[in-house]
């Protein structure tokens, strides 16, 4: 694949990711805590495929810490590392905000708390700002 088609293809995971960032901030306002959490994980998570595909790499995997982990250049992934505790509080939200049997006895809805979404929320926001800057082109 060209390098133009994977930098294309990083900014539309890149504007997903926003998209999703927009979206757990409506479903923390509409008090689904569990959904702001849920999509704030897939904000980070899109947000992390969006570098390796800017630099024609091939991300396998929903697990953030493992984006970051297994990223095959060695000074990026040293500024991602930076960013190891939101993506550790994300990937901890993957499954149990979604499903019923994620959790004892409980649902999602049950348990998820606003400062949870909110802390989320940052966590997300934080990764996407170091992509935004990671895929700017020099000029």
């Amino acid at each position: 694949m060209s390098l133009e088609r994977c930098r294309a293809d990083a900014h539309r995971w890149l504007f997903q990711a926003k998209a999703d960032l927009k979206a757990a901030g409506n479903s923390l306002k509409d008090g689904s805590h569990e959904w702001a959490c849920f999509q704030s994980q897939q904000a980070g998570e899109k947000a992390l495929k969006a570098v390796w595909y800017f630099n024609v790499l091939d991300p396998w995997g929903h697990s953030l810490v493992r984006l970051i982990q297994e990223y095959p250049e060695d000074d990026l992934r040293d500024g991602l590392a930076l960013l190891m505790a939101q993506a550790k509080r994300l990937d901890k939200l993957y499954i149990p905000t979604r499903h019923p049997n994620g959790l004892p006895d409980l649902t999602p809805s049950e348990v998820y708390t606003e400062q949870e979404g909110e802390d989320a929320i940052s966590s997300a926001q934080a990764i996407l700002e170091f992509v935004e800057d990671a895929l700017r082109e020099p000029s």
